[in-house]
């Protein structure tokens, strides 16, 4: 007798337009999630309209009641929000048997069958990592993105670096300017999980049985555009991605800097910023190349407005 294939889910903390919102939770349901837990980090009355009265998604607002009542006051950082949010969705994943926790542009792109692949993990691994895979700013205005890719030969990532990236690779951690750490799928069911967004400790353990989804990636829409990325900057050195917190590529005793410091020091020369974006950021021809060369690019179409007329066909943009 077949063993039933497993079933997985996705959760995320979301502040963004309804279409947006709108076109992640239909990306993943058409892949073949069996629930979609999504937490509004900020009121979005039609966002919610259209999620609320499908029977594989649960929204919530999470309003100062929400954390009033569940941790007495509202973390003021999202990374805190979102853990916990995860956590919080993860005790009610009854009805699957996985649980995926990524952000609204994050999207799963598994090689093979996702179930498929979970199925083969053993009953050990509480952790399937999906390493990320960074989206680049297209020079056209064609439906491929092209994304680079995660490096996983430690031996080769500096150098690999080095010759693809001439002015910055002191500062980029396997070439990304976001997170090279991926997310997970957590096996559900389990006691005593503290859950973070790259990383989950049980009872001491860090990452229980971690086994790394080598036929899936993580497609990161981190950077769409210099408009996309010009907007999101501000938030992103002080909040989020650039912040000063996070570490270097290379130590700072050796000569590197993280890419707060970086970026602070880029935007005080002319065209700085500007000169990093060109160079890391978009797919031209001489990095796609480069990348091409190396393995490290993947294109994909990701269908997002198809996907979300199909399963919200009455939302209008």
């Amino acid at each position: 007798m077949n063993k039933q294939a497993p079933t997985w889910g996705v959760v995320a903390t979301i502040k963004a337009p309804a279409g947006d919102i709108l076109s992640f939770v239909a990306y993943h349901l058409e892949l073949g999630a069996t629930h979609v837990w999504i937490y509004l980090d900020a009121a979005n009355p039609e966002a919610k309209a259209h999620l609320k009265p499908h029977p594989q998604l649960t929204v919530i607002r999470t309003g100062d009641n929400y954390w009033l009542k569940t941790r007495g006051k509202k973390p003021p950082m999202h990374q805190p929000r979102q853990s916990y949010n995860v956590r919080h969705a993860y005790n009610r994943a009854k009805k699957v048997d996985w649980l995926l926790h990524i952000d609204v542009d994050e999207f799963l792109w598994p090689d093979q069958p996702i179930t498929q692949q979970l199925a083969a993990l053993p009953e050990s691994c509480l952790v399937a990592r999906v390493r990320p895979a960074e989206a680049m700013a297209s020079l056209d205005e064609e439906q491929i993105i092209h994304f680079k890719t995660f490096i996983a030969d430690k031996s080769k990532r500096d150098q690999i670096v080095k010759d693809i990236y001439p002015n910055f690779a002191p500062y980029l951690k396997n070439g990304f300017v976001s997170h090279v750490a991926g997310k997970m799928f957590l096996r559900t069911g389990q006691k005593d999980m503290t859950i973070k967004i790259h990383n989950v400790v049980q009872n001491g353990r860090h990452n229980p049985g971690q086994v790394e989804l080598s036929d899936a990636a993580l497609l990161h829409l981190h950077t769409t555009s210099w408009e996309h990325w010009s907007k999101s900057f501000a938030y992103r050195h002080q909040k989020g991605s650039y912040r000063d917190e996070l570490g270097s590529a290379t130590p700072e005793n050796q000569g590197g800097l993280n890419l707060h410091k970086l970026f602070a020091h880029l935007a005080k020369e002319p065209d700085g910023l500007r000169q990093f974006y060109e160079e890391v950021c978009v797919a031209s021809p001489e990095l796609t190349e480069k990348l091409k060369a190396y393995g490290l690019l993947r294109s994909h179409a990701l269908e997002l407005v198809q996907k979300r007329q199909k399963h919200f066909p009455e939302f209008e943009e």
